[in-house]
This record gives structure tokens, C-alpha cells and sequence, in this order.
């Protein structure tokens, strides 16, 4: 089983093109099915007919094929199933995209705007804001005559860096260098990737998406060799950018002249008579001022047109990639991965977009069939415990669940001691409580185990519970005026509450086992049975009331053979709809307190970004209530044919 499970996770991409294929034929047919029978079908049914509804498997089809459909080709999994090199080919443009992307950032083709003009402007208006907040008390006369000088030729300083005429020739010829070497990026991008070959080492990469890394790094075609080659060198091209400062002679001058001001500024002291406040004010006001002018020293503000030529041969490089990439490759991006593409980072290239948290559908089962493996020390399972599998349960446990400890209590006479010569022989009330505690010998029977399983049996026994008590409860408050008015008020206090709203005190109260979440369950079910119950119970026809008392029938007659089948099709809905319910409060309370449960194992796949495995408890969650749907379809359907049949 294992050597099957890998075999189908390494060919995940090519059984998924065949499913699509077969998916893509089966909604067709289905398609051609339903307008065929359809047609037959409404000459004998008129609209609003409910034998409408029945049948129409051919429907079923076709809405699960398209929705499959839907969910490989917003994955991405269709561009994997049928261009396998495409997101290879992807990771070395993003390769190239993140080089050069310090370039970008400085550009109105990367940011809309030049850093440059928002350097200026960010400065600008901070020395305007800190000039109007000048803490006058914190400064003497003179000080305040130097501060204003100091904003006077900080102002100048970013004058001087944006005047072209200042601009230090050298910093243009080294911007006129980086222009020739970016166009001839864009050139050897122009030339093809004739000649060029993927590393050997490449061979030996996992197939995208096989492995944590979900593509891999290593050209693994000619043109991604190209791209790979480009964007290596881009690199050394994006470290000269980033070392291009400006520094014009004028600004050199004036740099000096506001370095030495402003440490003379923070070597005076404050006025006499100042407070400890305006000493704070003081010392906060020409940090302000000499970070602002730290970020001007630095020179990477230009004036507005010295990045034009860069700007333009930038332009130049993404015109020279999308040709490079060649029409294939462009329309694998645009038509096959909606939503986003590929971007590298640090150590990886990563799917964006719809690809990024909608994980392939091949994937999910890959990822499913790792957890459904009952083999713990092969690497099944979850946290040490199978998804869902068997093991030998001691009766004994199953007595003690059942049985309470009082029962013991109950019985005549005192417990056990122990005698003078040290042995305990145990009385009756000790093996009454050894049997409720579960400590008898009973033999093992098979059980099921798993987290599946653990979900499943809590939901099953709260709704017993709720089931059993709820419905009584609710006949009695259909027909009795005191059932009716003592219970309503307590049903209606607790049951508008969120079942989340009680989770925190219910399991600070019983704890982080089963009984806790049982009974928030169970507080689900019974407030919806006993609504269904009382509702069917209240709505049953007072003509055939009235018609039973006239026949002799007595009350428990009625009860069981006119109320009681009148309430059938509300209890029953309402165990539809309590299922439902239960099942996600109980999820939402797993993820709260457990250490098993399919909403424990959701909870851990949240805080890591596990999105396969967040995907795999959903639609494990979906298929258990897709099942226990239609089982109570079908109950609904065998126990009351007579309902919506007048």
C-alpha cells in the first residue's frame, strides 16, 4: 500500500492530466444526458411537482465535474498536469525580477513614483512639521536664530541635490554605465537561448511540488538557463546601482558646515529655568533634526531627470524579457495561472496567488493518503495518532464511561481498610466502584480509533443525548400548557447563545477531554430537538385531535399515533440540521482544547500554513457531512413516505 501511495504521489502530475481529461468528458456527457432527459421528463411533471426533484444523477455529475474542473485549473494544477517546465522556466524570470528589483524600487516602473522625488518630498514635509513644533521654551534666543539658519540651508541642502546643474559628474557617468550594462541584459535576453544548456545537477531536482520546496531552483531548460545567467548578473548590476550616491561639490560644503552646527546644537544645555519636560523636548527636537539630515548625507537623491536614461533601459529589460519568455511560456502565465505567479525568495520560488493557498487536488490526496497510512513509525498518521483505523478497546472502559462512580456511594456500609497486617481485602461497595471506575477485567473487543474517529464519536453521542432528551421534552411542551411555559423561558435563555460563548467555560469546567466537548455538543443538540419536537408536536391538525378523543383513543394514543407522527418530519429535520451544527461547534471547540479531532489536527495545519492539510480537513469535514446528510435522507424517505403528500 505504501509503494502505491508513493507511486501515485510521483505521478501526481500525469494522473492529474488524465483526470482532467475525463473530467472534462464526463461534464460534456453529463451535460448532453440531463437536456436529453430532461426534455423527456417535462411532458409528465408539471412545476412545483416534488417528484421534480427526484433523480437527476446526471446533474450531480456535472456540477461535482465542474467543480473539480474548477479547483485544478485555479490551482494551478492544470498548468502542472500538462506544462510540468513552465513553473520552472517562471522561477528563473522571478529570479531576474528579484534581482534587479533594488532598481525597480527607485523608479516610477517599480513604485509609480522616482525615490528620488519622494525623498524629497518625505524630507520636505518633516522639516516643515518639526519646524512648526519648534520647542521654543527648550532653546535660548540665539539657539533659536541658529535652528532657524539650520532649516534654512537643510532646505537648500535638498535644493542643491535635486539641481542638475550641481549634479556630480561623476554620479552620472557611473548612472551612464549602469544604462549600457542593463541594455546589455536586455540584448543577451534579445539574442534567444540558443546555446545555452540547464547544469547536470538539475536532473536530479524533485518534480514541482513533490517536496517542501515547491519548485525547483535549477534551470531545467535552455531557457531557463538563459534567465538563470541573466539574473546572476543582474545581481552585480543592482549592487552598482545601489552604490551610485550623488554628491555634488556644493552639497559636500554645506554637509560639513550643518554636521558641525547641529553637534554644537547637542553639546549646549537648555535655558535656565527649564523644566525636566522641556529638557525631554530638547533632546527629542535634535534627534528629529539629525535624523532628517543623516537621510540627506547619504546622497541617493538625484535630480528628477538624472534616472531617465535608467528608467528607460529598466523598460527596456521587461520588454526583453516577455520576448524571452516566447509566446508559450507568456500564455502557460496568463491562461493557466490565474491569480498571481511566481516569485522568488530567499532559498525558493513560490506559487502566488489562487496556486499559493488552493493547493492541487492531487496534492490533497497525496497528503491524505500520508495520514490515512496506519503506520505510525513509517510516518502515518498525525501527532502519533492514525486518522482513522482500529484498536482493541478494554470493556472496562466502555462500563466506566457509562456507569457513574455514586452508584457505589448508594450501597450500605463503609468502604474498605486495610487491616494491622497490612493487606486491603475489598467489600462489596469497593468492587461496585472498581466496576464503575472501570478497573474489572472484561476482555477487549475492536474499536475504532483515529481522529476521525474521536470527532465522530462525540458528535454521535451528544446527538444520542440530545435526541433522547430533547424530543420528549419538546412533545411535552407541544401539548402541555406547564411543560410549555417552565422550559421555554430556560430553552430560549441559552439557545440564541453562540456555542462558542460557552466553549471557554465548559472546558475550563470539564476539562480538555471528551466529556467537555460532548456536552457543549450536546447543549447544541438538545436546543434544536426540543424546537423540532414542540414545532412538529404544536402544528399537528386539531381536526385530527378532535376525530381521535371521538373514536375513544386514549391521551397516550394520541400521543403516540397522531402527535407523534405528525412531528416526525420536524424531529427529523431538526436532527439534520442539529448534525450540522454539532459538527461545527465541534470543530471550532477542538481547535480550542484537544489533542485529537479532525479540528485539532486543522488548528496545528493554521498555525504552521499547512494549506494541503488545512484542505484535507475540510473536505474530510465535508464529505462526513455530505454523508451523514444523505443517510438521513434516506431515513426521512423510508420512515415518512407520507410527508409532503398532504
Amino acid at each position: 500500500m505504501s509503494d502505491f501511495f508513493h507511486w501515485l504521489s510521483v505521478n501526481r502530475a500525469t494522473i492529474a492530466a488524465f483526470l482532467i481529461i475525463l473530467l472534462l468528458i464526463t461534464f460534456v456527457f453529463s451535460i448532453v444526458i440531463g437536456r436529453r432527459l430532461s426534455a423527456i421528463r417535462d411532458k409528465d411533471e408539471v412545476f412545483g411537482d416534488p417528484e421534480r426533484t427526484k433523480g437527476g444523477w446526471y446533474w450531480a455529475v456535472c456540477g461535482v465535474s465542474a467543480l473539480l474542473l474548477i479547483w485544478f485549473y485555479f490551482s494551478w494544477g492544470s498548468a502542472r498536469a500538462y506544462f510540468p517546465k513552465s513553473a520552472n522556466e517562471l522561477c528563473q524570470v522571478a529570479k531576474l525580477h528579484d534581482a534587479v528589483s533594488p532598481i525597480n524600487a527607485a523608479l516610477p516602473s517599480g513604485s509609480r513614483y522616482f525615490k528620488s522625488t519622494t525623498l524629497v518630498a518625505r524630507n520636505s514635509e518633516q522639516l516643515r512639521a518639526l519646524r512648526a513644533g519648534f520647542p521654543v521654551a527648550a532653546f535660548s534666543a540665539a539657539e533659536g536664530t541658529e535652528v532657524e539658519s539650520l532649516f534654512d540651508e537643510l532646505h537648500g541642502l535638498i535644493g542643491i541635490y535635486s539641481d542638475p546643474d550641481k549634479q556630480d559628474p561623476e554620479s552620472n557617468s557611473k548612472l551612464a554605465s549602469l544604462v549600457d550594462e542593463i541594455n546589455g541584459l536586455s540584448g543577451r535576453l534579445r539574442d534567444g537561448h540558443s546555446g545555452y544548456e540547464p547544469a547536470p545537477e538539475a536532473a536530479s531536482q524533485s518534480a514541482w511540488g513533490l517536496t517542501h520546496i515547491e519548485i525547483p531552483l535549477l534551470p531545467e531548460t535552455a531557457r531557463g538557463a538563459l534567465f538563470d545567467k541573466v539574473a546572476n548578473d543582474a545581481q552585480g548590476v543592482a549592487k552598482n546601482f545601489l552604490k551610485a550616491r550623488n554628491a555634488p561639490p556644493a552639497a559636500v560644503d554645506a554637509i560639513a558646515d550643518i554636521r558641525a552646527r547641529i553637534d554644537v546644537l547637542a553639546a549646549g544645555a537648555a535655558p535656565e529655568g527649564a523644566d525636566e519636560a522641556a529638557l525631554k523636548d530638547r533632546n527629542n527636537f535634535i534627534k528629529s533634526l539629525d535624523r532628517i539630515f543623516k537621510r540627506l548625507d547619504d546622497g541617493t537623491i538625484f535630480p528628477a531627470a538624472a534616472l531617465d536614461g535608467v528608467d528607460d533601459a529598466m523598460a527596456g529589460l521587461q520588454q526583453a524579457t516577455q520576448s524571452a519568455k516566447g509566446f508559450g511560456l507568456r500564455f502557460v502565465e496568463s491562461g493557466f495561472m490565474p491569480g498571481g505567479s511566481i516569485i522568488k525568495s530567499r532559498t525558493q520560488c513560490t506559487e502566488q496567488g489562487s496556486g499559493r493557498w488552493l493547493p492541487k487536488p492531487t496534492d490533497v490526496v497525496a497528503k491524505f493518503g500520508l495520514l490515512a497510512n496506519p503506520d505510525l513509525e513509517a510516518g502515518g498518521g498525525f501527532k502519533g495518532t492514525p486518522l482513522f483505523w482500529w484498536k482493541w478497546l478494554p470493556i472496562a472502559d466502555v462500563v466506566g464511561f457509562f456507569t457513574p462512580d455514586w452508584i457505589a456511594d448508594v450501597i450500605p456500609g463503609e468502604f474498605g481498610r486495610h487491616g494491622p497486617d497490612g493487606n486491603f481485602e475489598p467489600n462489596l461497595k469497593d468492587r461496585v466502584l472498581a466496576f464503575a471506575q472501570g478497573d474489572v477485567p472484561m476482555g477487549h473487543v475492536p474499536m475504532f480509533a483515529g481522529h476521525i474517529w474521536d470527532s465522530l464519536f462525540r458528535v454521535l453521542v451528544a446527538l444520542a443525548l440530545g435526541i433522547l432528551l430533547g424530543v420528549p421534552l419538546g412533545i411535552f411542551m407541544g401539548v402541555s400548557r406547564f411543560f410549555k411555559s417552565f422550559f421555554d423561558p430556560l430553552i430560549e435563555l441559552y439557545r440564541p447563545v453562540p456555542p462558542l460563548a460557552w466553549a471557554p467555560l465548559i472546558l475550563t469546567i470539564f476539562g480538555i477531554q471528551d466529556d467537555g466537548k460532548i456536552f457543549l455538543l450536546f447543549m447544541v443538540a438538545f436546543a434544536i430537538m426540543v424546537i423540532s419536537a414542540r414545532t412538529g408536536a404544536s402544528g399537528t391538525q386539531l381536526s385530527k385531535i378532535r376525530a381521535s378523543h371521538s373514536l375513544g383513543a386514549s391521551t397516550g394514543q394520541i400521543l403516540r399515533n397522531v402527535i407523534l407522527p405528525n412531528a416526525m418530519p420536524e424531529i427529523l429535520t431538526g436532527i439534520r440540521i442539529a448534525i450540522g451544527v454539532c459538527w461545527g461547534t465541534l470543530v471550532a471547540a477542538e481547535m480550542l482544547a484537544g489533542t485529537t479531532g479532525v479540528g485539532f489536527v486543522e488548528n496545528v495545519a493554521r498555525t504552521v500554513s499547512d494549506y494541503e492539510l488545512i484542505w484535507v480537513t475540510i473536505l474530510i469535514m465535508g464529505l462526513l457531512g455530505l454523508m451523514f446528510d444523505l443517510f438521513m435522507r434516506w431515513v426521512i424517505d423510508k420512515s415518512i413516505p407520507w410527508r409532503g403528500k398532504g
